[in-house]
């Protein structure tokens, strides 16, 4: 099992940055591929980013691309998203999860374990 705990989500207005932070505890942080999804009222949940186990390399939404960064500090049992030039499209509770396998994914069903979810607001 692992505990994931997203932190860092909070008001910002359009064209600033944020950045979240997933801690981990549990099973060693560097056993998992992670990713970033986010979830707006009423919508269903979306891929934002992932970054391999295996080989480190990062994946992200078409919508994200050139915006947003995923990275890890594996000592710090910690993924990060830096969020820049945010839109109001943006807003969303943005969710960290960890999958066991060795390559990163973009869909739900890829991911073993979630956290709680931190609020992402973006104003015009």
């Amino acid at each position: 099992q692992v505990q994931l705990v997203e932190s860092g989500g909070g008001l910002v207005q359009a064209g600033g940055s944020l950045r979240l932070s997933c801690a981990g505890s549990g099973r060693t942080f560097s056993s998992f591929s992670m990713g970033w999804f986010r979830q707006a009222p009423g919508k269903e949940r979306e891929f934002v980013a992932a970054i391999s186990r295996s080989d480190g390399t990062p994946y992200y939404a078409d919508s994200v691309k050139g915006r947003f960064t995923i990275s890890r500090d594996n000592a710090k049992n910690t993924a990060y998203l830096q969020m820049n030039i945010l839109k109001p499209e943006d807003t969303a509770i943005y969710y960290c999860a960890a999958s066991l396998w060795s390559s990163a994914s973009r869909h739900l069903s890829g991911y073993d374990y979630w956290g709680q979810g931190t609020q992402v607001t973006v104003s015009s």
